[in-house]
């Protein structure tokens, strides 16, 4: 095959397009390790785990809500809970890049706030930071409403590494 100079021209301009709009890597990453059995959050140190039975395959600094001392009980208290909880839900949209969903309100904590006459909050999630937390993590450590934040690059193997249905304690 014989390339004329408009050929060639025109294959170069192609790749040179190819090179440029293909950098850009998923969010969705893939996870083929030990399967996390538990979640562990440990408010005080300010740090997660995830285990496989009694090994911690991983542990990540996080920040919590912006009070960030004792359990949440109710709705806009800015506290993160305290308990045992479970994997709910997932979320690929999330405002904070990704998010994993975490199973608070238990049927406790709906009690506890309804006899205060409240509401106990909800959606509180494992997630990124997104664009509100990189503005405020590097002046807060614990900048959310009650969840519990990682890295964004940290979220895509927390996300990743996790199923519906894996405990998620977290301690004071």
């Amino acid at each position: 095959m014989i390339l004329t100079r408009r050929s060639a021209m025109a294959l170069a301009g192609v790749a040179g397009l190819a090179a440029c709009g293909g950098s850009k890597t998923s969010k969705f990453k893939s996870y083929s390790g030990p399967p996390v059995t538990q979640v562990v959050i440990n408010k005080d140190n300010r740090r997660m785990f995830l285990l496989s039975g009694q090994k911690v395959v991983r542990s990540y600094d996080v920040g919590l809500g912006n009070q960030p001392v004792g359990h949440k009980m109710f709705e806009g208290d800015g506290k993160t809970p305290e308990g045992m909880y479970f994997i709910d839900r997932f979320n690929p949209r999330s405002s904070y890049h990704l998010s994993v969903g975490i199973s608070y309100p238990d049927p406790e904590d709906v009690a506890r706030a309804l006899m205060y006459g409240r509401q106990p909050g909800g959606d509180i999630f494992i997630h990124g930071r997104g664009r509100e937390g990189n503005a405020l993590a590097p002046k807060r450590k614990d900048w959310t409403a009650g969840c519990i934040a990682v890295t964004d690059t940290e979220i895509e193997e927390v996300y990743a590494m996790l199923q519906t249905g894996v405990p998620v304690v977290i301690y004071p």
